[in-house]
């Protein structure tokens, strides 16, 4: 089973691709201070109702280019 994983859409610019940017909270080992990490991901999205600031999930697919590994899945919560 593929990892299905949620982000908010960044950028529509591209054909069929948005950028999801996904943040983690995680606590670091030594000083146990709360740090956010983004990543920023390309995902296969043909459909055109997707909009900057959606919530969207997605999941890990074979490599469609060098960069897009990830497809699109659903609407999660519409900006």
């Amino acid at each position: 089973m593929a990892h299905l994983l949620t982000g908010i859409v960044v950028s529509r610019k591209m054909k069929n691709t948005v950028v999801v940017e996904i943040t983690t909270k995680m606590r670091h080992e030594m000083y146990r201070k709360v740090i956010t990490r983004t990543k920023r991901l390309k995902v296969h999205c043909e459909d055109v109702s997707v909009k900057d600031g959606d919530l969207i999930s997605f999941m890990e697919t074979r490599p469609i280019s060098k960069e897009v590994n990830f497809t699109f899945v659903a609407i999660v919560e519409a900006k």
